[in-house]
């Protein structure tokens, strides 16, 4: 039976004791000690529950949710939400099947701005409040998209504790949580003059990299682990089938981002330089570990490695090749001037070459073609010219065969 019971109170004086009435009550053996309120209620397994509260209203509205959320099955036992979120967290990681790298990241994610700010709360003490605070903390410390990553990792977090019965809601889902709005800057590509300096101040031994991703719209990692054996010279296609990462502080060989392997076309211009690329300074043999754990270690011979024959570390590039070419190329060392500027002046050319954007998607590896369209319709050629020129040859026609009449 499901009841709210005073504690501090019996309806017969105990043995011994003198009378102390209270409204027709009288004083309890834990009259004064303790919380006075008892909600008594059974839970989904039939065990018996009595959550203590100062209040009797406090009690009673406990009561009343316990048998709402009892009867529509969502009920939650109180206890199980005392976890931690680091502790929580923990276990969600450590369950996590994605690849190394990616759950490295979301532990440095998780490490560096969610746990020091929230890991010490319970889950069932995080409310949306706490929750849209910590959102707006971080504002001042990453930019809108990043606190966005970082938002959707907790919400992932707390959903996962949702769908494992520690908690009814995710506060992250509550409508008066919002992250801050996407920070959604056009691309705006390199010219062809800009890819042409930096190539030229990059030594020769690296040079023809910005060949590969500006004319084949290869990202960095696929650049460093492009192989001899996936370029066919004969039918003019490159085989994307790896990249390069640092997963553990360590290089290894990885599938492409997405694990999505492609083929992309490979222009008469780009095939000569990187023929002569091969003769100046010849392929080296590299043998990594595969990104899997257990899996065997790949060989794979590099067109593009150190001087010392070795897999090319991003970092290391960054600093003793990229930047410095940068500079001599007049370059603002910016956040959008990294390697990557490639693959977007890539996506301009081919765009305005008069490719569709499902055929781009392929090319630079996109799982999804609308996530290509949202970064480069505003780089397709403007149709109001080819529209004119379409009409007017439809009227024309139709004017002249009248006329034939």
């Amino acid at each position: 039976m499901a009841d709210v019971d005073d504690r501090w109170h019996v309806d017969r004086p105990r043995a011994g004791a003198e009378p102390c009435r209270e409204h027709g009550l009288y004083a309890s053996a834990r009259h004064g000690a303790g919380k006075r309120w008892a909600a008594r209620y059974r839970d989904d397994t039939g065990e018996q529950r009595s959550p203590l509260f100062e209040r009797k209203r406090d009690a009673e509205d406990h009561l009343a949710k316990a048998r709402t959320d009892l009867n529509r099955g969502a009920y939650v036992d109180p206890k199980v939400g005392r976890v931690k979120l680091r502790d929580y967290a923990a276990r969600w990681l450590a369950g996590q099947t994605t690849d190394p790298s990616t759950r490295e990241a979301a532990e440095h994610r998780l490490r560096n701005h969610v746990l020091p700010a929230l890991g010490g709360h319970e889950l069932r003490a995080l409310a949306p409040s706490t929750v849209q605070a910590w959102t707006r903390g971080l504002q001042g410390q990453l930019a809108a998209n990043s606190v966005r990553v970082v938002f959707t990792l907790l919400s992932a977090v707390l959903q996962a504790a949702v769908d494992d019965g520690l908690i009814v809601k995710n506060p992250c889902r509550a409508p008066s949580v919002r992250p801050p709005a996407a920070d959604r800057r056009r691309v705006v590509p390199w010219t062809a003059e800009r890819v042409a300096a930096v190539r030229e101040a990059i030594p020769a031994r690296d040079r023809e990299m910005v060949s590969a991703a500006a004319g084949i719209g290869l990202r960095q990692g696929e650049v460093f682990g492009l192989g001899v054996a996936d370029v066919d010279w004969l039918r003019g296609v490159v085989h994307i089938r790896r990249q390069v990462k640092i997963v553990g502080g360590r290089l290894v060989f990885a599938p492409p981002k997405g694990g999505k392997e492609r083929d992309v076309p490979l222009p008469k211009s780009v095939s000569l330089r990187l023929a002569a690329q091969l003769a100046g300074f010849p392929a080296r043999t590299v043998t990594l570990p595969w990104r899997d754990p257990g899996a065997k270690p790949v060989t794979v011979e590099l067109i593009f490695t150190t001087a010392a024959g070795a897999a090319h570390r991003r970092n290391r590039f960054a600093a003793a090749v990229w930047r410095p070419a940068l500079a001599t190329a007049g370059v603002p060392a910016a956040r959008d001037a990294g390697m990557h500027a490639l693959r977007h002046y890539f996506a301009s050319v081919v765009l305005d070459g008069g490719a569709n954007i499902k055929a781009l998607a392929d090319w630079l590896g996109h799982a999804d073609p609308g996530f290509t369209l949202r970064t480069y319709t505003h780089l397709m050629p403007a149709g109001e010219t080819r529209m004119r020129q379409a009409i007017d040859a439809a009227l024309l026609s139709e004017t002249r065969e009248k006329a034939a009449r």
